[in-house]
Order: structure tokens, then C-alpha cells, then sequence
């Protein structure tokens, strides 16, 4: 299944350019998927981000096609996570290298009148009807994804700051 947008209308969801999703200077991350697990954040940032339940209304988590992490789309549901506060230019540029190129960088309206930036799927990014589960990724997967993590960000430092995007 593709996914494509049902609300083509929304305006807040507009992705940031993908040549440079960082020139728009997010300040605030929605984690809904594997960031949701202090395992994974200090897998990547050696830390735990200052964090804050959130719900993102008129998204879903969903789960991905050969992917044990989620993928986040336009619904009508609320989308759980949390809202990292605190993160560096460089943990963002971090983070920014390791997710997934098919998914865009949205700001999102949160309840509360709060707004974060999440990484959203693409339109036409592949999807499952199923909904992710955060307690199914834990106990089948969090421990090797971890591991996967650590290994991946040893060789980002490995690469030095003239390789990295």
C-alpha cells in the first residue's frame, strides 16, 4: 500500500525542503516511534534529551514494509510520543543523517497548543495497515536496534565532519 495524503489541504504539514531539512531550523522533535526509548537516545546522543509525553492529532503510526521501526501519516487518530525539547544543532544533524531519506521533516500541532517537527513518510512512501506497536518493538527488537544504533554512529564519528550530510 502507498500512502498518500488525505488532507492534500493541510498546510501545517508542509515538508522542509529535502536537499537540506535542517535549513529550517527545527527546535523541537516529536519522537513517535523507536526515539520514544531512552535505549535507542542514548544509543545515538550518549544522553537522554529533556522529554514530555505528546499526542499529534490527525496522525498514526504505522508500520513499514521490512522495517521494524514506524512510519508516521496522516489519520483520524492521535499519534503518541514524546517531544524532545533540548537537542543540540548537533544531535539534530546527527539525527538528521541517520533517519530514513523517505520520510520529510513536517513541523506538526500537538495537543496543547504546542508544535513540534517529526519525520513524517513521504507521499508515495510504502505502508502497512497495521498499526506499529511500541510494546511488540520492545520486546521482539529494541536490544538488536540498539545494537544497530551504537554501530551506526561509530561509523558517523568514524566519517568526521567533511563526510557527514
Amino acid at each position: 500500500m502507498s500512502y498518500t495524503d488525505p488532507y492534500p489541504s493541510r498546510q501545517d504539514a508542509q515538508p522542509a525542503a529535502p536537499e537540506d531539512r535542517l535549513a529550517v531550523r527545527p527546535d523541537v522533535l516529536f519522537a513517535y516511534g523507536s526515539l520514544q526509548f531512552p535505549e535507542v537516545l542514548l544509543a545515538l546522543f550518549e544522553r537522554v534529551p529533556a522529554h514530555s509525553p505528546a499526542q499529534a492529532p490527525g496522525w498514526k503510526t504505522t508500520t513499514l514494509p521490512n522495517r521494524v521501526y514506524p512510519g508516521l501519516v496522516p489519520a483520524i487518530a492521535s499519534a503518541s510520543g514524546y517531544l524532545l525539547t533540548d537537542l543540540s544543532p548537533h544531535e539534530w544533524r546527527l539525527l538528521d543523517a541517520f533517519e530514513d531519506p523517505g520520510y520529510d521533516l513536517c513541523p506538526l500541532d500537538l495537543t496543547g497548543g504546542r508544535r513540534g517537527w517529526a519525520y513524517v513518510c513521504a507521499l508515495g512512501a510504502e505502508t502497512l495497515p497495521d498499526p506499529w506497536s511500541p510494546d511488540e518493538f520492545a520486546r521482539f527488537h529494541l536490544q538488536d536496534y540498539v545494537n544497530r544504533c551504537t554501530t551506526w554512529r561509530q561509523r558517523y564519528q568514524d566519517r568526521g565532519p567533511a563526510h557527514r550530510g
